[in-house]
């Protein structure tokens, strides 16, 4: 199978390159996505599901291949006429897992959540050694609240490739809202540790969607990701998402000091000052 490689500018969901599995390149996006944590990212759109037999025109121009077009509609969040586009391509090349997981894409990006699904477990079929197709049928069960069915397809995904920290990211917010936390801190350090600027950063892989960051408990959220820095060594960023579950209203901090993931930093006077009670804290009667 051949695939070819295009770049378009950044989005939430990553749009996966027609070149081998091995060879994929870092990904690129169409919206400043991912935010780090510090920010809600918005949900995937609540659009009318698609209708991809829907007729339209659309024209492709003579210097693009259907494919390059139907990205370059993609780029511009034209996902109707990308879906319209791939569906011919994959109706065309029934065995190019690429073609499925570009039309579940789109549809995903519609809100067809079944649509898509259905795409991605065809990519997956077609080619075993998919990841990015395995890791978006796993954020098709994050976005349903189906924890344990994204957990085991991220794992999947991550068997397939243990490279790509967006994997292990979407894992890490899988356990967690799971409530998992002990795996999900663990998988936040596997991501960091293959990418120690990941949340400062667009990074991951063409074709993995990156899930919405939006977390029900965002103090206890940030104080997972402190710790995962702390432990990381990278006391800059310890600080600001420990400041960041203090303003969330995090009961625990003062829990730290006797943790060993923050032996290397307790002592540090910033630490400290965030670990001291405000005065509102103890209102007076």
């Amino acid at each position: 199978m051949i695939r070819t490689s295009l770049a378009f500018p950044a989005s939430v969901l990553f749009l996966s390159l027609c070149i081998p599995q091995a060879a994929r390149p870092q990904s690129l996006v169409d919206n400043p996505g991912p935010p780090p944590p510090s920010t809600v990212a918005p949900h995937v759109p609540q659009a009318q599901p698609p209708n991809p037999t829907q007729s339209s025109t659309i024209v492709v121009r003579p210097n693009l291949t259907e494919e390059q077009m139907a990205d370059l509609y993609m780029a511009r969040k034209e996902y109707r006429e990308a879906s319209q586009l791939y569906k011919r391509l994959a109706e065309q090349n029934p065995q190019n897992a690429v073609y499925l997981n570009k039309l579940g894409i789109s549809l995903h990006q519609q809100a067809a959540l079944g649509p898509a699904l259905k795409f991605y477990e065809r990519a997956v079929k077609v080619d075993p050694t998919y990841a990015d197709a395995a890791n978006n049928i796993g954020t098709i069960y994050y976005q349903r609240k189906k924890y344990s069915k994204a957990i085991k397809a991220y794992h999947k995904a991550i068997a397939i490739r243990n490279d790509m920290p967006v994997l292990y990211s979407n894992l890490a917010y899988a356990y967690f809202e799971d409530k998992k936390f002990e795996q999900a801190i663990a998988s936040f350090r596997q991501a960091l540790a293959l990418d120690p600027q990941l949340f400062e950063r667009n990074s991951s892989r063409n074709g993995s969607i990156l899930q919405d960051r939006t977390v029900g408990d965002r103090g206890k959220f940030y104080f997972l990701l402190a710790k995962s820095f702390a432990e990381a060594g990278n006391l800059d960023r310890c600080l600001v998402y420990l400041r960041k579950a203090k303003d969330e209203g995090y009961k625990e901090l003062a829990a730290i000091k006797m943790d060993p993931s923050f032996a290397a930093v307790i002592q540090n006077p910033a630490i400290q000052e965030i670990l001291a009670p405000r005065p509102e804290d103890n209102p007076q009667i």
